[in-house]
């Protein structure tokens, strides 16, 4: 016992370093890849713990626990869970990516091209299947000719974290000459199957987002400053951030990505949850577009504690 203060009111302090590693194991296995990479900064007994295969095995989703180590060779379990935030997995046969956040350990999902509906995807003057060296899987859709676009995927809600926002988006990539996809928007929607789920418009077309982030100011000449258009336009950027999302967005591994729609998993949900992007009300022809799949990923701005409060 240490302290006359704590001595005689029938307390005493805690050593950390008394607590048998397996238990404090336990106690990190219990927190996050985040805390348990900060616990190991805070106490010399916590540091040989939060390194350990055990806890960092806790990490990896007990369904492919015992497969991982076979397809990914790693010195330790914690960088096995590293290689794995950063570098996807593939599953059921190759249609379906796994990965994780890495700060939260929660999953990340993509459906290939070949684990969605594609309406025409087998016709091939309408649809072609290539492969692409910067694509994770081994096909890819290309968009040849339709004027009746509409694609749609499905997750089980079983395989998504609990407690948790998720998100998904549309990955592709146009080719040069796309065409058609400037007129109309295309409807997006995520939910769970047999539901409404959300749904909203967005634009398949990266050159329309550029656009509609600028307009035209025309230039003023003359003695008394007529407004006069000259063929010379200046873009300036409008302020139109809350209509961002409806526009395709560049990703870190080359392709481009939309926002489908969003999904609160609260962990009690059973089913599907479905996703699609579909342009049908147009009726024009369009062409030109690479298709990788939809990836389903946390939200990590939303906080979880406050949705559950």
């Amino acid at each position: 016992m240490e302290g006359g203060g704590a001595e005689g009111n029938g307390c005493r302090t805690f050593d950390l370093s008394d607590l048998p590693q397996d238990c404090i194991e336990a106690i990190i296995s219990c927190t996050s890849p985040r805390d348990a990479c900060r616990l190991s900064l805070v106490s010399t007994a916590f540091k040989p713990a939060s390194e350990s295969d055990a806890v960092w095995d806790s990490f990896l989703p007990s369904e492919y626990r015992a497969s991982i180590p076979s397809l990914i060779c790693c010195p330790s379990k914690k960088q096995l869970y590293l290689s794995l935030c950063e570098n996807p997995l593939l599953i059921d046969g190759g249609r379906k990516s796994l990965q994780f956040e890495k700060g939260s350990g929660k999953k990340i999902y993509m459906l290939s091209a070949r684990d969605l509906s594609i309406v025409w995807g087998d016709t091939p003057s309408y649809w072609r299947w290539i492969s692409m060296p910067e694509s994770r899987f081994e096909e890819v859709a290309e968009l040849i000719n339709v004027c009746w676009f509409e694609i749609r995927g499905k997750i089980a809600i079983s395989m998504l974290s609990p407690i948790t926002h998720y998100k998904a988006y549309f990955v592709f990539k146009p080719t040069t000459g796309a065409y058609g996809f400037d007129f109309h928007p295309a409807e997006a929607s995520f939910g769970v199957v047999g539901t409404e789920g959300c749904k909203r418009n967005v634009y398949l077309s990266a050159d329309r987002g550029a656009r509609q982030r600028y307009h035209i100011v025309p230039r003023r000449i003359g003695l008394f400053g007529r407004s006069r258009f000259l063929g010379l336009q200046t873009p300036v950027p409008t302020t139109a951030a809350g209509n961002d999302d409806q526009y395709p967005k560049a990703r870190g591994d080359g392709w481009l990505e939309i926002e489908l729609g969003e999904f609160f998993n609260d962990g009690s949900a059973d089913g599907e949850l479905e996703m699609s992007v579909m342009e049908v009300r147009g009726g024009h022809w369009k062409g030109g577009l690479i298709v990788q799949g939809i990836e389903i990923r946390p939200d990590m701005k939303k906080k979880e504690s406050s949705i559950s409060s």
